[in-house]
């Protein structure tokens, strides 16, 4: 079958249909792509490519896209091609959750989600979809793909649920809001350039070649000295993506441990010197000892500030 998605290396996901992914061998994918100038989801690309593909289903959703999509437009295209409508929302699934952000529930046939990443639980997945759909999916998953469920993952989902219907969960997704749009607006401050000049999700995606730097480089650089990134492949990236010309910066794991707009500032700070300071081990030195005193300050455990103690 057909199945239309976004590319990797515009903000999609390896699973959807990459050549290196498994799913590419099991059905034939197309891809849509973002505008060239506002880095946005094209969708009249998506329109045009929907109604001569003709696919069976189209996807949404991504893995490094910082912008919100509308699903109620991507609902539309695919059921003008009597296509179903799959939402991806593994990455922002805790914001949805809280209702931060907007949710693709009520038009998509069917909703994929993990219970990790934003959503703060155990590992594992869940699948929504109309009723519609419900048995051939039961069926498809028992006795189709899985042989014993693992109560003690069933149990974890069951106290994440539960935690991501609570207030302070709420208020710590709008936090993860506004410490991302922070580091945005700190490293465009700095002359960095934000892939798609912004975020309203969790993610900020920089684009380091105006700056000199590979991302893959960037990423060994900051690991380094105490701060985890990725590098990520920009959009018409000229890298591979081995080397990449970019990283992806999250802002939930330093939420969750009390930080805030003042320690945003200062992480953009520390990451700014560390990468135009690069072949000097003097003030590397220096950006670890002061990453270590921040990370001090707000532990991963602490009752009266961390989030996640809480649940």
């Amino acid at each position: 079958d057909r199945i239309l998605s976004m590319r990797l290396s515009h903000g999609g996901h390896l699973s959807h249909g990459n050549p290196a992914s498994i799913t590419s061998k099991c059905f034939q994918f197309a891809h849509y792509s973002v505008r060239k100038d506002t880095e946005r989801i094209d969708y009249d690309e998506v329109k045009d490519l929907a109604r001569a593909f003709r696919p069976k289903m189209i996807v949404a959703g991504a893995s490094s896209y910082s912008r919100l999509i509308d699903y109620e437009t991507m609902a539309g295209i695919a059921h003008g091609v009597s296509a179903y409508l799959l939402t991806d929302m593994a990455h922002i699934a805790g914001l949805v959750a809280a209702g931060v952000i907007p949710s693709p529930v009520p038009y998509s046939d069917f909703v994929t989600f993990t219970t990790y990443k934003t959503l703060m639980g155990g590992r594992g997945g869940v699948i929504l979809c109309r009723k519609a759909h419900a048995a051939a999916l039961d069926r498809a998953i028992f006795p189709g793909g899985q042989g014993t469920p693992s109560m003690n993952l069933i149990a974890a989902k069951a106290v994440c649920f539960k935690a991501a219907a609570s207030s302070e969960f709420i208020r710590y997704q709008r936090r993860v809001l506004e410490n991302a749009a922070a580091f945005a607006d700190a490293f465009a401050k700095r002359g960095y350039r934000i892939v798609s000049g912004g975020t309203d999700n969790h993610l900020v995606l920089l684009d380091l070649k105006p700056k000199g730097i590979q991302g893959n480089v960037a990423e060994d650089l900051l690991a380094s000295v105490g701060i985890i990134v990725n590098r990520n492949v920009i959009p018409r990236d000229s890298e591979k993506p081995g080397t990449s010309g970019g990283i992806r910066i999250g802002s939930p794991a330093i939420t969750a441990r009390g930080m805030g707009k003042i320690e945003v500032a200062r992480i953009v700070e520390l990451m700014d010197t560390t990468l135009e300071h690069r072949e000097q081990p003097e003030v590397l030195n220096r950006v670890a000892e002061a990453v270590h005193a921040l990370c001090r300050k707000f532990p991963v455990y602490d009752t009266e500030k961390n989030y996640s103690q809480t649940i």
